[in-house]
């Protein structure tokens, strides 16, 4: 590999990983009122209901049930956040496995500044693609537990 190819590779690699930081800024910020309502609304109801169930006349394997009963909304809308983020990254990597695989089927070819522009463009169609996806992703995790 000669020295102009292996700094365009490296320009280019770093455009790319540039480009997946935006997908990541973009999750947080679209999933930021869906963290909040998870981590506050959801848990200061668990400690609320959980101490409530504290009552001397209750044995402990009731008080306990009911505090195990107070924190299913927060661990529910936990996993669907996770389960659903988990699916999103898994199309993402999905889309950027198919990116890598034409590279390198092109990269066998010889045609390899062609490749390397190519590996650009598909990984910033895939990343923006996820990116439209995620209002819609929020809305359905939103739908999903709840959440006004």
């Amino acid at each position: 590999m000669d020295h102009v190819s292996s700094m365009e590779e490296r320009i280019v690699g770093e455009r790319i990983r540039k480009k997946l930081e935006e997908v990541n800024v973009a999750a947080q910020k679209h999933l930021e009122g869906v963290q909040d309502h998870v981590n506050f609304t959801l848990q200061k109801a668990y400690f609320k209901c959980a101490h409530d169930c504290f009552d001397r006349r209750q044995s402990q394997e009731g008080i306990t049930n009911c505090v195990e009963n107070c924190g299913v909304p927060a661990l529910s809308a936990n996993n669907v956040v996770e389960t659903e983020m988990a699916k999103f990254q898994e199309r993402l990597n999905r889309s950027l496995m198919v990116c890598q695989d034409k590279f390198e089927a092109a990269k066998l070819q010889k045609m390899k500044t062609d490749a390397t522009n190519e590996l650009e463009s598909c990984v910033n169609r895939s990343i923006d693609d996820s990116i439209r996806v995620l209002p819609h992703l929020v809305e359905q995790i939103k739908s999903a537990i709840n959440m006004k």
